[in-house]
Parts: structure tokens; C-alpha cells; sequence
């Protein structure tokens, strides 16, 4: 049996601010079995709320060198869900009002790397993988080689990157490499830098990881090959196609038992693939919630996002008049940026039986949206995964997406022709291909028999963590081979 070391700043149900812990809270568990055991290694935030934190087991405190500092670092252990969790406690960085976006993010983050390879002699396994995520735990694959390798016990340690959000990268001023890193001097100065006219512009955390990582990763196959692009790449995609023979993409999966039509308690009327029919009547009960028209011959559209550029809202916004004059409705859920807020609350306004916006986030809602509307908007300008495609396809809703990143992976366009398919997409971020793309969907649900096939297609995908899970034992076991 090997051991997996999965570290994170964030997991549900402890602390979550994104999609990060949502797969932190999920795929250890699906990554358990018996060739792999897999714990997991977080910060002890203040966030975390008491049910859990009072059943924490104090293990052990010890000194976490950092720069000129030796700061005091606390280890607790719990169980969950089968899965032993380890928090890492030091009130001064981590109990604050909030988790992140703090003035000494860059430190904090540091201390939380640098902390998880102190605690790996207390811990009560031998580490085989460190599988780090994101920025916040960027700079463990960089100080395990620069500070620990001479150790017997860090030698044999092989490192995965997972990198789930490229937009945020920990960039700060050159100073922490001396200051809070350790790093001035050291061969890991290269490769942490940015420069900008020949001057250092800053140290970059996650250029860092992906330099000394064994193996990186992003959360779908296309991502992978995409962020190899200066449109994707964030200005790292010099260094994705360097490292290429190392980087690929594992598509993320979806809390498939949590998320099943037959049981969710947030719909009126439960089906599944053997009854689609209380699909029709969830979908009266949300026109008559949402206050728009009943009548079950008109599709539903609907959007559950946050409302920003990524998400391709522009593309929306800009066909808000056309889809006014087609013969559909659309409803809105989510938060965001006020151009995208304003734009949806006056069709909404104007047009209330057509249109509704919720400008805010429910859950129970969104479920309730999911399984009573026939389709889904998802025209993203990038998606590393995306996750709202899938459970739209659990529910048998069928989204109409931008072929990019984890939406080309998940959604089979239509074809008219053969009748297969689970959804319908346009390549290029462009309104015009995005509304005919909508027109095709229009097309495609007056031929009921057609649409009916098309969401038994869609809910008969398996986006389960078993798939994930599977593909990252493949890659841990190519790693420790090699």
C-alpha cells in the first residue's frame, strides 16, 4: 500500500470559498482504496465551524522555520467519512475574519507549504505522494527539494500539482524570496522569478510548483492542452508547453449520490431515467415559483453561474433581444458583476413572464432549476472543468456550451442526423455562433422524441469521482515507477 498525502487550503465540509473544495471533500475518498491510502492536510481556519473543531485530536505542535522566523505550528487530527484529516493550527495566520485576501496572503501560504512538510515526521504514516493544489500549497514541491531532500524520509516523496484556477497564481514582491522564502540565492530563484525589461517584477508561486512538481496537472484533458496557449496560459504558457511531457488533464467529477433527481429532497416531484415525468411537473412547479408562463411546450432556459466575463455573459447580454422575440423562457440564478445584474433584472422587469432573474445564490433553488428547466447556457470564454454542465446533465437538462476546456471533455454535441449526442455547442466566442447554437436547441426540442433521447443520453453519463479517481491512481502509479 502507498501512501497519498492530499494537501489543500479549503475542503467541504470544513471551509469552502470555491470549486477547490468541493474536489478536496470529494476525491480523497474516491481515491481510497486498497493499493492507495489517502489522508488529507488543511489549515485550521477560523472558518471551520465548532462541530467539527471540537472533535479535533491534539497530535503535536512543533516550529516551522520561515526565513528568519520560526513560527509555532499546531497538528490536529480528525476523522471523517473514512478519511483521517490533519489541520495545521497557528491562530496568527489563520484565524481571521477571512481566509483569504489578507495583506500577508504570501506569508501565510508560505507557512501553510512549509508547515505541511514539517508535519510530515508526526504524522502516523510514511508519505509516498504529496498532492498539492492551487497556489496556497504551490511552494511544497519547491521547499521539499530545496530544504528536505537531503532527509532519507523526503527523498523518496514524489510531488502532483493540480492546478484548479490558473487566474490566481500567489505573485508577490521579489523581497519574500529572501524575507519569507529562504530562497535568495538558491537554484530555486530562476525558477520562482518573473521579470519584466530585465528587472525582477515578482515571485510567482504557482511557476514555482509547476518547475519542481513531478507531475502537474489541470481539471480536464482540454484545459491542459489549452493553457500550453497564450490565450489560456496566463502568462505561464512558455512554461506548460517546457514542461509538457509532465502535464495533462483529469477531469473533475460531481458528488453523483448528493446530486440524483430520484432523491433530492429540494425537488417537488423526484424521477429518474425509467419516469421522466416528474421532470415535466418540476418544471411546472418552477414556472408557476419563478412567475413565469406556464406552459410546458415552451422550453426553459437557464443559467446558474456566477455572473462575470469568464462565464461568456457578454455573449448573453448581447442576444437578450433576440432570444426576447424567440419562443422560450429564461431564468437566471446567481451573482456578480452589476453590468451583467442590471442587464437581466431589466428584461426581467420588462418581460416578467419570459424572463426572471435571481440576482442572488439559493442551493434548494438551483436544484429545483436544474431538474424543472430543459436546458442550460454555459457559453464560457475559458472553463478549466466546469461543474454546473454536469449536474445539468444529471438531471436530464441538457447545456448548450462553448467548446472549451472541461465542457468540450464532458458535452457530445447533437447530431441531428444520427439523433446522439447530450447537448449542444459553438466554437468560437461569439454571440452569433452562441445564438444558433440556441436556435439548433429550439429546432431539436419540437421533435419530442428526439429531445426525450437526448436526456436519457445526458443522465446516463457517468461523471462520478470513480472516473477521476481512476485516472489519478493511473498517474500515481506511473510516478512511483519512474
Amino acid at each position: 500500500m502507498k501512501n497519498v498525502l492530499f494537501a489543500a487550503s479549503e475542503a467541504v465540509p470544513f471551509f469552502k470559498s470555491g470549486g477547490l473544495a468541493d474536489v478536496a471533500g470529494a476525491l480523497p475518498k474516491a481515491l481510497n482504496c486498497p493499493a492507495y491510502r489517502v489522508r488529507c492536510i488543511m489549515p485550521k481556519f477560523g472558518q471551520i465551524q465548532k462541530e467539527y473543531t471540537e472533535k479535533m485530536e491534539y497530535v503535536t505542535s512543533f516550529e516551522v522555520p520561515l526565513g528568519w522566523r520560526r513560527a509555532y505550528c499546531g497538528l490536529f487530527r480528525l476523522k471523517y467519512q473514512g478519511i483521517i484529516w490533519y489541520f495545521l493550527d497557528n491562530e496568527y495566520y489563520f484565524f481571521r475574519e477571512r481566509a483569504y485576501g489578507e495583506f500577508d496572503d504570501g506569508e501565510r501560504m508560505a507557512f501553510f507549504s512549509k508547515a505541511i512538510l514539517e508535519a510530515i515526521p508526526h504524522l502516523d504514516f510514511d508519505v509516498d505522494i504529496l498532492h498539492a493544489n492551487d497556489w496556497h500549497t504551490a511552494m511544497a514541491p519547491v521547499f521539499l527539494r530545496e530544504h528536505y531532500n537531503h532527509l532519507e524520509q523526503y527523498r523518496k516523496i514524489r510531488t502532483v500539482f493540480t492546478i484548479h484556477n490558473l487566474k490566481f497564481q500567489g505573485q508577490y514582491d521579489p523581497f519574500v524570496l529572501g524575507d519569507v522564502l529562504g530562497l535568495e540565492g538558491t537554484p530555486a530563484e530562476p525558477q520562482l522569478l518573473t521579470y519584466k525589461n530585465g528587472r525582477r517584477e515578482s515571485v510567482n508561486y504557482m511557476q514555482g510548483a509547476v518547475c519542481y512538481a513531478d507531475r502537474v496537472t489541470t481539471v480536464s484533458p482540454t484545459y491542459a492542452e489549452e493553457i500550453r496557449t497564450p490565450y489560456y496560459g496566463e502568462n505561464l504558457d512558455w512554461l506548460f508547453r517546457k514542461r509538457s511531457d509532465v502535464l495533462s488533464g483529469i477531469l473533475n467529477g460531481i458528488d453523483t449520490k448528493d446530486l440524483d433527481p430520484a432523491a433530492d429532497p429540494s425537488l417537488p416531484y423526484p424521477y429518474d431515467l425509467s419516469d421522466l415525468s416528474g421532470k415535466k411537473k418540476d418544471k411546472k412547479a418552477l414556472q408557476e415559483e419563478l412567475g413565469l408562463v406556464v406552459c410546458p411546450s415552451v422550453p426553459l432556459y437557464a443559467i446558474i453561474s456566477r455572473l462575470t466575463e469568464q462565464k461568456g455573459l457578454d455573449l448573453v447580454t448581447y442576444i437578450l433581444p433576440e432570444l426576447e422575440k424567440r419562443d422560450l423562457q429564461l431564468v437566471i440564478l446567481g451573482v456578480g458583476d452589476a453590468k451583467y445584474e442590471e442587464a437581466f433584472r431589466y428584461y426581467a422587469d420588462r418581460n416578467p413572464g419570459k424572463f426572471s432573474a435571481k440576482l442572488y445564490f439559493d442551493e434548494p433553488l438551483s436544484r429545483r432549476i436544474y431538474a424543472g428547466a430543459d436546458a442550460l447556457l454555459v457559453p464560457s470564454r475559458f472553463e478549466p472543468c466546469g461543474l454546473t454542465q454536469m449536474m445539468a446533465m444529471r438531471y436530464g437538462t441538457l447545456p448548450v456550451v462553448r467548446e472549451t476546456g472541461g465542457l468540450k471533455d464532458t458535452v457530445e454535441p447533437y447530431n441531428q442526423y444520427e439523433g446522439t449526442g447530450t447537448g449542444f455547442s459553438f466554437a468560437n466566442f461569439n454571440a452569433h455562433e452562441l445564438l444558433s447554437a440556441i436556435d439548433l436547441s429550439l429546432s431539436a426540442y419540437k421533435d419530442k422524441k428526439a429531445w426525450k433521447k437526448l436526456c436519457e443520453n445526458a443522465m446516463n453519463k457517468d461523471f462520478s469521482w470513480h472516473a477521476a479517481a481512476k485516472e489519478y491512481r493511473k498517474l500515481y502509479k506511473e510516478l512511483l515507477q519512474s
